[in-house]
C-alpha cells in the first residue's frame, strides 16, 4: 500500500529507454481501447447510439496500438517488455469508472475528454525523449491524433447521436435518476421526518426528560430507517419496473429515513427542555420545506400544493404526538 502511494520501486518516466516508452504507449493504447469498449459495454442497454462513438473510439485506439507495435517490430524485434502505466512514477492513472454501472452519459464523455489530454501530454513528452526519427513522427503524430481526437469524438457524436438522440438519452438518465435515487430518498425522508413526530413530540411532553426524548428518538429513527430500507429492497428487484438496483434504493430510503428523525431528534442533546423542542420545531420546519422542495423540482408537484401536502401531514402528526404526550 505504501509503495503505490509514495511511488516506491516504480520508475521514473525520465529513466526509460526508447524501447521502454514504445512499450509503455503500446499498453497503455490497448488499455485505453479496452476501457472504451467497457464504456460501450456499460452503456448499450440505455444509450446504445453513445455506445457506439465508443465502440469507434476504441477502433481507433486499436489502430495506434497496432502502428506502434509494428514500429516497435522494425526497432527492436518480437518481444516486448512488461510495462504498464502503474509501473512509472508520475504516470497518469486510469480510475476504474468503467466498471461501475450504470454509467451516467456526462460523466463517461468527461473521463474521455480527461483521458485524450493525458495520452496527448504522454506522446509530447515521449516525443523529446527519442533520437530516431521514425520514433519521433510516429509518437508526434499520434500526440497530433490524440489533441484531434475531441474533435473526432465530436463527429461520431454527431453521426450516432443527432440532437434529438442526445435529448432521450438526457431524459432516460434523468428519468433512471428520480427513479433510483430521488423518489427512494423522498419517501424516506417524508416518512423519518413525518412518522417519528408523534413519538418524539409524545415522549418530550409525557416526560419533559430531554434525555428519554433523545433515546426514543433514536430508537424511531433507526428503527424506521432500517425497516423502510429492507422493505424497499424486497419489495422491487427492478428488472421489471425499471427501478434500478434494489441495494442502491434501500441504501437510499433507508438512511433518508434515519436522518429525517434523527433531525428533530438530536436537538434534544440540550438539556434544557423549552429550548430543544423549539429547534426541534425549527428543525422539522426546514425538513418539510426540503421535502416540498424536491417534490417541486423533481416531481414537477407545484410547490405551494406540496408545500400544502406536506404541511397539513405534518401539523396533523404533530398535534397527536403533543395530545398523546399530554393525556
Amino acid at each position: 500500500m505504501l509503495s503505490r502511494v509514495f511511488g516506491f520501486g516504480r520508475r521514473a518516466f525520465e529513466s526509460l529507454s526508447e524501447q521502454e516508452i514504445l512499450a509503455l504507449a503500446i499498453s497503455s493504447e490497448e488499455d485505453d481501447g479496452r476501457i472504451y469498449r467497457g464504456y460501450a459495454d456499460g452503456l448499450t442497454d440505455s444509450f446504445p447510439q453513445s455506445a457506439k462513438v465508443f465502440e469507434a473510439m476504441a477502433e481507433e485506439e486499436d489502430g495506434h496500438r497496432d502502428a506502434l507495435i509494428e514500429l516497435y517490430r522494425k526497432r527492436f524485434g518480437e518481444r516486448i517488455p512488461l510495462i504498464r502505466r502503474e509501473h512509472v512514477k508520475g504516470y497518469y492513472e486510469r480510475k476504474p469508472d468503467w466498471l461501475v454501472r450504470p454509467l451516467g452519459i456526462a460523466a463517461v464523455r468527461r473521463q474521455a475528454e480527461a483521458m485524450e489530454r493525458q495520452a496527448y501530454l504522454f506522446y509530447v513528452e515521449a516525443a523529446k525523449r527519442t533520437n530516431d526519427a521514425s520514433t519521433r513522427k510516429l509518437l508526434d503524430e499520434l500526440a497530433a491524433a490524440e489533441q484531434g481526437h475531441e474533435n473526432s469524438a465530436h463527429q461520431l457524436e454527431q453521426k450516432h447521436v443527432p440532437g434529438e438522440v442526445k435529448v432521450e438519452e438526457a431524459t432516460a438518465e434523468q428519468r433512471q435518476f428520480i427513479l433510483t435515487y430521488v423518489q427512494p430518498g423522498l419517501a424516506g425522508l417524508m416518512d423519518g421526518s413525518v412518522s417519528t413526530l408523534a413519538p418524539i413530540f409524545a415522549a418530550a411532553f409525557a416526560t419533559h426528560d430531554t434525555w428519554q426524548t433523545l433515546l426514543v428518538g433514536l430508537a424511531a429513527s433507526i428503527g424506521a430507517g432500517i425497516s423502510m430500507g429492507f422493505t424497499e429492497v424486497a419489495s422491487d428487484d427492478g428488472k421489471l419496473s425499471g427501478r434500478g438496483s434494489p441495494v442502491k434504493r434501500g441504501l437510499t430510503v433507508g438512511i433518508m429515513t434515519t436522518l429525517g428523525g434523527l433531525g428533530h431528534a438530536l436537538p434534544y442533546l440540550i438539556p434544557q427542555f423549552w429550548t430543544a423542542t423549539a429547534i426541534a420545531a425549527v428543525v422539522v420546519f426546514f425538513e418539510l420545506w426540503a421535502i416540498a422542495f424536491v417534490q417541486n423540482r423533481y416531481m414537477q408537484t407545484p410547490f405551494l400544493r406540496a408545500a400544502f401536502q406536506v404541511v397539513l401531514g405534518g401539523a396533523l402528526v404533530f398535534a397527536a404526538g403533543v395530545l398523546i404526550g399530554n393525556a
